[in-house]
């Protein structure tokens, strides 16, 4: 696998490991209104610098209550 695959596959493994981990503990399912609000905000995050799971989890928990509702 080239250097810029495998980059590419640890992002994706940032990015899911993320969003499943949030969803877990909140009780959210991946394919409902809230998961896929979650994921976009979980891009968006990344994509603005937060490139591990431990900081897209705490940049994530902390719009919870800002511009992303979530409901349960």
């Amino acid at each position: 696998m080239s250097q810029v695959h495998a980059a590419a596959f640890d992002d994706v493994e940032v990015l899911s490991g993320a969003l499943f981990s949030w969803c877990a503990e909140r009780s959210i399912r991946l394919r409902s209104h809230e998961g896929v609000r979650a994921a976009g905000a979980m891009i968006d995050l990344f994509l603005s610098g937060y490139q591990t799971q431990d900081a897209l989890l705490g940049a994530l928990s902390e719009r919870d209550c800002g511009d992303v509702a979530f409901l349960s």
